[in-house]
């Protein structure tokens, strides 16, 4: 089985506009134009039998709107987390309301919803979050969006981890996405239900990825792509020339993810 624990699709009424926004910021030409139906085909394509779609609420208005979107998608092929906007006056309740529509997790990026990730506004909205015992994934390290302020680097993720250590909690890229070497240092091995996901790593060498995973542990790593930006395909090839174990490998590749999120093994459902 093979989970990809980090895709991104969008609303057909503002997919096109989004992926050409982006696309048009960093320089990557896309392996979709963000609608769910070509994500599938793309899964199809690669072997993945299941993604985990992560919306981003990038204003306070739009939380409601894309919460309720995810879940629609939710099921079958995707696993939808919800998003929330740290300024939205509601914040907290739409935390409870994506807890009670049945969503998987809440996603986060600093840099698109400007903050800091160990910002002591956030503290709230992360109590709310460990208490409602869902996961909350950070995008970690560079982001073309900004490209002169990193917002959760990995000294920022330590700090969130010490004040919050009964979150769950998944930081994108290898712990920091270009900051490889500072997650080695610093971050990779930290005590705590911390993930980190594997997402636009192709960049990472071979080298210093094992080491990372290795420091710390098979059994704290997700698979992922960040769909439609990097393919799925690539990162798979990428964790099968790593030295690692089978059973290391089917922890990554799907049973992590299914023990994070208490799907079943079968095709996780």
């Amino acid at each position: 089985m093979l989970i990809d624990f980090h895709v991104h699709a969008f609303n057909p009424k503002i997919a096109e506009k989004a992926v050409a926004k982006l696309q048009a910021a960093c320089g990557i030409e896309p392996f979709t134009r963000g609608l769910t139906e070509q994500t599938t085909e793309r899964f199809d394509e690669w072997g993945v039998d299941r993604g985990v779609l992560l919306p981003i609420a990038t204003k306070p208005s739009q939380q409601t709107i894309i919460n309720d979107w995810a879940k629609e998608q939710d099921g079958g092929r995707f696993i939808s987390f919800g998003s929330v906007h740290p300024d939205a006056e509601d914040v907290l309740e739409e935390l409870q309301r994506i807890k009670d529509m049945g969503l998987h997790g809440v996603k986060l990026h600093p840099d698109y919803q400007d903050f800091l990730a160990d910002d002591p506004k956030m503290d709230g909205i992360y109590d709310m979050i460990e208490q409602l015992d869902l996961p909350v994934i950070f995008h970690a390290g560079y982001d073309c969006i900004s490209p002169m302020l990193v917002h959760c680097p990995p000294q920022r993720a330590i700090n969130v981890i010490k004040r919050h250590k009964g979150m769950k909690m998944i930081f994108a890229h290898l712990g920091g996405n270009d900051a490889w070497q500072q997650v080695y240092d610093i971050l990779a091995g930290v005590d705590g239900e911390v993930y980190f996901d594997t997402a636009f790593t192709s960049f990472c060498e071979d080298s210093l990825m094992q080491r990372i995973i290795r420091r710390h542990g098979a059994d704290r790593i997700l698979f992922a792509s960040d769909c439609p930006w990097e393919s799925s395909a690539v990162l798979a090839r990428k964790i099968e020339r790593l030295d690692l174990t089978d059973d290391e490998r089917e922890k990554i590749f799907y049973k992590n993810a299914v023990r994070l999120l208490g799907l079943s093994e079968q095709r996780g459902e």
